[in-house]
């Protein structure tokens, strides 16, 4: 991510039987959602058809996973080895129920990062040494969650012997087993822009002379990468669309590549005028430049990746870079548009998303506390966004074409499972008005369930709930606590018929007859 930013310094997901009507919070919302009494469809409904027709691979087993700094390690899971912040723990298995998740742990942090060499002098850009007792907190944070590991390596000090040593040390403490692959830097394209560390005086000094271009990194990337450990590679970790037209040539050129890796925000305070679409506010965090556009940008990084039999992962992502903007980060708003951009980046073929978190961050997940010896946890509004995506596309579903007229700023995203249900994620991303919407779906009149997403104001992270359910103001779980509210929709007209508040989502789940479900890989 760029570096202008500060530095790194028990729920089961929702069984999408837990289902709620959000009862008091819009009037007539049960009437317009519960039908069944063959009446006209309500005027101006927004109306969507899913049709029998699935599209794209399975949702891959792990898409969805977390990013940390190296030094996010200790704080979230505690420096105790022996006693591993099982909230924490519990959080990261939300998001990938029933699978082993994947933790990407570089990002800046990965170039100021090293394991101390005899006989090499620390890099001057080095802010973090690793320790063995770092390393004994991240084997038993990755043993507790049963995860694979993308490392980041010292890139940026231009030292083969000091990436190498870092690289060794981590597979020997960390077993092979659990590092799935290294990744070496972070977004090179910014090493001769920003400063790579400062000088006694102030004056910052870049890892790389302002000439640095795509030719002098692929030829350092192989000096380099020839000497690490036989493992599996990642990278090369870009961080904007400027080198995606080099992608091709970078696979050729790395024969120990097995992920291909990229990373993007699409929003940005530094270097961003006010005016920018790209600028920081919640209207630009919603609109469809943040989340239909923003995707497409990794289009040609999965042909790339895919043409060469290799995963794309888009292994750092988030809502605001170059900066922490919390009146953004910490939205409800934010839990919106990480539903629905997740389902856009599943729409455009990526393999997985790493959401970037670490502490101080604007955009940060979660922050944790310790006193006597018990962890909390306050959960941000975005990881119910995540929580809410991980409901609606469980691993080896599908996605289903879907048809809208009259949407507007109202999204709908469809899967069909292997538990032989189909799935509606319904988002309306207005900020100001209710829409309601008519659900046609293909070979069910059955009734369907119904959970929302809903918070107080779309700039507010306060009285979040899931299915009725929330974390409060602090969890000492990691789990949703709560009394699930929940309702039958029956077709109203041949359509289930839903009411949405003002930056709300609801999930609508239904079981598949068996003939579709066959047609649909449900």
């Amino acid at each position: 991510m760029p570096r202008a930013r500060p530095a790194p310094r028990e729920l089961p997901v929702l069984p999408v039987a837990v289902a709620v009507a959000a009862l008091a919070l819009l009037a007539g919302l049960v009437s317009a959602g519960a039908g069944g009494d063959g009446g006209a469809l309500p005027a101006g409904a927004v109306r969507v058809t899913v049709l029998d027709r699935a599209y794209g691979p399975p949702v891959p087993s792990g898409f969805l996973g977390l990013s940390l700094e190296f030094s996010a390690v200790e704080s979230y899971a505690g420096r105790d080895p022996a006693a591993t912040n099982p909230v924490f723990v519990r959080l990261v298995r939300n998001l990938a129920p029933g699978q082993r998740p994947v933790l990407r742990i570089g990002g800046d942090s990965a170039d100021w990062t090293w394991w101390p060499v005899p006989g090499i002098a620390r890099r001057p850009g080095v802010t973090f040494a690793l320790s063995e007792r770092w390393m004994a907190v991240t084997r038993a944070l990755t043993r507790a969650l049963g995860a694979r590991l993308i490392l980041g390596l010292n890139f940026e000090a231009d030292s083969a012997p000091v990436a190498a040593a870092e690289a060794q040390a981590l597979l020997s403490r960390l077993g092979p087993s659990s590092v799935w692959a290294f990744e070496l830097g972070n977004e090179p394209t910014l090493y001769s822009t920003f400063p790579w560390y400062r000088t006694a005086s102030g004056r910052g000094v870049p890892g790389r002379p302002l000439s640095y271009d795509f030719d002098a990194f692929l030829a350092d990337f192989a000096r380099i990468a020839a000497q690490l450990p036989a493992h599996p590679l990642a990278g090369p970790s870009l961080g904007g669309p400027g080198w995606f037209r080099y992608l091709e040539r970078f696979v050729r050129a790395v024969p120990a590549l097995r992920i291909l890796t990229v990373h993007r925000y699409p929003l940005q305070l530094c270097l961003t005028a006010r005016g920018s679409a790209r600028y920081s506010t919640l209207a630009h965090l919603l609109s469809p430049a943040a989340s239909t556009g923003f995707a497409q940008q990794f289009a040609p990084a999965v042909a790339v990746a895919h043409a060469h039999g290799l995963p794309l992962r888009i292994d750092e992502l988030n809502s605001v870079s170059c900066g922490a903007d919390r009146a953004v980060g910490q939205s409800f708003a934010s839990a919106l548009w990480a539903a629905d951009t997740l389902f856009e980046l599943l729409r455009v073929g990526a393999d997985g998303v790493q959401v970037h978190t670490f502490p101080g961050a604007g955009y940060e997940l979660f922050r944790f506390a310790r006193r006597r010896g018990r962890w909390s946890a306050v959960v941000a509004p975005e990881y119910y966004g995540l929580l809410l995506f991980a409901a609606a596309a469980p691993p080896g579903a599908r996605l289903l074409a879907v048809t809208s007229a009259g949407g507007g700023p109202v999204k709908v995203w469809a899967t069909a499972a292997r538990d032989r249900r189909l799935r509606v994620l319904v988002l309306n991303e207005d900020l100001s008005r209710a829409h309601t919407v008519a659900l046609r779906l293909p070979d069910t009149d059955s009734p369907a369930t119904l959970e929302r997403l809903t918070g107080s104001t779309p700039g507010a992270g306060a009285r979040v709930t899931l299915g009725g359910l929330s974390f409060g103001t602090a969890t000492a779980s990691g789990r949703l606590t709560g009394t699930p509210a929940s309702a039958a929709l029956s077709p109203r007209d041949a359509a289930y018929v839903v009411a949405l508040p003002p930056a709300s989502a609801a999930l609508l789940s239904v079981a598949l007859a068996p003939g579709a479900a066959a047609r649909l890989g449900g």
